[in-house]
């Protein structure tokens, strides 16, 4: 149980359990069908100036997460959502960004593990 990290883009896996995308915009190039998705949280994505501000610099990473953190406090309805489906089976957090170290997946799992404490 609990929650890992993936690029929409790499193959799904019997492992992966729970595929659940968390940018708020669709990747390029993917149709949903090759996407293998359960869900499209497309709202508890970084909203479209935190993401732009952003822009997967890692000099703004630590920055990045305190205003991510902070938008996602508003969505406690969908993120408790998530908690649950992790206390029972594998979630994997998909995400489209190059960067495995510094994207809004990352900081998502980070926040959601808190939670789940």
């Amino acid at each position: 149980m609990g929650f890992r990290l993936k690029r929409v883009y790499e193959n799904p896996a019997k492992a992966d359990g729970r595929r659940v995308l968390v940018d708020r915009i669709w990747p390029r190039g993917l149709t949903k069908n090759e996407a293998h998705i359960d869900d499209w949280l497309k709202e508890i994505a970084p909203s479209a100036r935190l993401r732009k501000w952003f822009g997967h610099d890692p000099a703004r990473w630590t920055e990045f997460k305190k205003r991510y953190t902070a938008e996602l406090k508003v969505r406690r309805e969908r993120i408790q959502q998530l908690v649950q489906h992790g206390r029972k089976q594998t979630v994997t957090l998909l995400f489209g960004a190059k960067d495995f170290e510094h994207n809004n997946a990352v900081a998502l799992k980070e926040y959601i593990e808190k939670r789940m404490k």
